[in-house]
Order: structure tokens, then sequence, then C-alpha cells
């Protein structure tokens, strides 16, 4: 029989997919598992993906390649999509389409699988890096295909003797190592309060005030509180700590791809932190004309890596002038945290354009005020002559309809 690659995360959504492919399409079911920090039962994932019928499983560590070439362009990029959600899934998508192609050829498959529903942006992203990297192999979504709701797959899974997690049931996650999306159940409700439980990273009683420095070398973090430390394990430090001050939700309106607005709820302590401390970094080493800039610069990046269009030639083009504006984006900032407050209470870079003795109002000012008079007059020019233009032809149009009567 031919044989597809499935990109299997172990949920409901690709466990089902598994009998689906098999039965359906009787297709021999390769799983292929890509590890972005997601802290899995990985053996679990692989036992759970034979039992359901899957003739081989392959496990694929990309830790270290989704925080090195995804997760720093995201933090040199400021990357916050409708300046709120952090990209965390939006990130990992390519890259494990990316390795389900991989295990694609090498199996010599004919078709490549995952279980993304029609009604999201996950769809997009798998397809557009699938056909972008190998428009050979024949894309089949399940899910998509065959219009399914989640009732409809946990009936489906219970009739095949599929199994599912209490979780799958409740909600639908997704966790990497730059955050964590819950969705589904009440929580599609707007107006509903996720509860507690839904949250793993979050402190709800700590009401402590605690502080964290990060620092940051030509745009990426290097160090939280003054100890150097791998990118991996520098997240999972910030993470933690954040975490446990209750930093790190993110309940929005968000505008998906495909047109439709839905109620996201994110878990990422780490991500909110390390980006409000790159912001504040930047806003102090760079001039007001590149911070502008970059603003267009960063807002366009995001929408890239959220609609599924990281292949495209653009988002390589941006890179270029995000990592030329990085160079002086070095220094450490200090934020304080407390009851799910997060905010920046210093900052200190040697490239730093902040000048106390340009900015003080004491003595020992070097700024010349006298010099500020002539500047004003030329800088409000046009201003002022707009308004006085304005009213004088106001008050010619009055005395015209005076004249009238």
């Amino acid at each position: 029989m031919a044989k597809v690659v499935l990109a299997y995360s172990g949920g409901l959504d690709t466990s089902v997919c598994i009998r689906y492919l098999q039965k359906l399409h009787k297709m021999d079911v390769i799983t292929a598992t890509v590890d972005c920090g997601q802290d899995d039962d990985f053996a679990e994932i692989e036992r759970r993906s034979k039992a359901i019928g899957a003739i081989k499983h392959v496990y694929v560590d990309a830790k270290e390649e989704f925080a090195r070439d995804y997760v720093i362009p995201s933090i040199k990029a400021n990357g916050l999509y409708q300046n709120k959600y952090p990209l965390a899934t939006a990130l990992a998508r390519p890259l494990i389409a990316a390795k389900t192609v991989e295990v694609a050829e090498k199996e010599g498959a004919t078709a490549i699988a995952h279980g993304c529903t029609g009604k999201g942006n996950d769809q997009i992203r798998f397809d557009v890096t699938m056909r972008a990297l190998n428009p050979a192999l024949k894309i089949i979504a399940p899910i998509r295909d065959m219009n399914l709701t989640r009732d409809v797959e946990i009936k489906y899974a219970k009739e095949q003797n599929i199994p599912i997690s209490t979780e799958a049931k409740k909600y639908s996650i997704d966790l990497n190592l730059w955050g964590r999306a819950v969705e589904g159940g009440d929580i599609e409700d707007p107006d509903f309060e996720p509860p507690e439980e839904a949250f793993q990273f979050i402190n709800f009683k700590n009401d402590k005030a605690g502080y964290l420095e990060i620092e940051f070398e030509n745009g990426a973090p290097v160090a939280a509180d003054g100890k150097r430390m791998p990118i991996i394990d520098l997240i999972r430090y910030v993470n933690d700590k954040a975490g446990a001050h209750g930093v790190g939700i993110v309940d929005h309106i968000e505008d998906r791809v495909v047109g439709i607005k839905s109620r996201e709820v994110y878990e990422a302590p780490a991500a909110l932190a390390i980006i409000e401390a790159h912001k504040d970094l930047e806003k102090m080493v760079l001039t007001k004309h590149e911070l502008a800039f970059k603003k267009m610069v960063d807002e366009q990046w995001a929408w890239l890596a959220y609609a599924g269009l990281w292949q495209d030639p653009l988002r390589s083009d941006l890179d270029r002038f995000i990592d030329a504006t990085q160079n002086r984006v070095s220094g450490t900032v200090r934020l304080k945290m407390q009851r799910g407050s997060l905010r920046v209470v210093g900052r200190k870079s040697r490239y730093s354009l902040y000048k106390n003795d340009l900015a003080t109002y004491a003595a020992g000012s070097t700024f010349d005020q006298s010099l500020a008079k002539g500047f004003v007059e030329l800088w409000g020019l046009q201003s002022i002559t707009a308004n006085s233009v304005a009213d004088a032809a106001s008050k010619k149009q009055q005395q015209k309809g005076g004249n009238k009567k």
C-alpha cells in the first residue's frame, strides 16, 4: 500500500486521523512527532500511535532548531500578532511541516497528512509550507476534508477504541517552548472567564512582588538574573519565574486568516516578559526613526508568521532589516512582576541614546534651552499658517453672508 506520513501530536485530532487514513484512504500510516519543547511523554505517544495502527513512528527532536531559527527571530521582531499573541503555535507549525516533509521523503511516502480543521490557521501554515518544500507530495487533512466537529471525533474515537485524555474532552491544548494555547469547551464563549484549572504555568495565589533581569546581546536574550544559559534553559527559567507571579495570560478576540473572529486564550509567561524587555531596550538604543519604521516591519513580520507565510521571501527580506537593527540591542532590562502585572523598572546599555546631562532638569545640564525657541517656531510653522489661512477664509465667508442680509 501507499504510505502517508502524518504530523502526529498524539492528541484527539491526529489520533482519529490515523484510523481515517487507514480505513478511508487505504494507506499505511507513518506518524512523525516533532518535539518543539512540549514536554510530552513521547514514549507514550509512540505507543499510542502504534496501538491505533501506525506501521512506524518517528520522533524528531527540534527544540534547539525551534529556539534558534524561529523563537529568536520572533523576539528580535517583537513578534506579537495584533499586539497580543506571541505566535507560539504559529512559529512551530512551519517547522513541524518541514520535518514531516523530510520524513516523507526519507520513507518514500507519496502523501503527507495533518489533523487541522478547516476553520483554523494551522491548515494554512501546514499546507503552504509543505507545498513550498515539496509540491509533489499529496496533502490529506481528514478533519477538514470530512468537515468533522470535535464531538463527532470524540464519538468516533470511542467507537474505534482510540484512547483520549480527560483534558482532551474539555479543551484542545497546544504547547511548545514558547507558549500554550487553550481552546474549546466553555472558552469558546467570549464572556466566559477561563477557570484557573485551565492554566499550567500561572500561579494565581502569589501576591508577592518579584524582579526579573534579562540581558540581551544583538537582540537575543543570553542571561537571566545574572546567569548566562542556553536559550532553551533561559526561556524555561523566565517562564517559571514570570508564571510564578501570575504573568503570562493572553485573552483576546483574534482575527483568523480565514475571516473568522475567535476568542483565543494563551499562556506565555516567558514570551510576554522577554518581548516586553526587548521592546524597551530597543527604545533606549534605536533612534525614533528606526523605531517608527521597525514597528511597521515588526507588524508585517508577525502577520507573515501568523498567516502561514513563513516560506515567503518577504519574511527573510524583513529578517535582514531586523537583524541590521539588532547590532546595538545589547544591554540589561529589569522587570517587576506582581499578581499578573509586568512592567519595566530599569534598563542599561552601552549603546544607550539616553544621556542624563541632556535630559536632566537639574544643574549641570548641557542642553542650551535658548536654541529651542527657533526650533519651536519652525516646527509649528505650517500648522500655525494653516490655522491662520482657515481663520481668514472663515471671516471672509461670514462677511459675505452679512452683506447678503
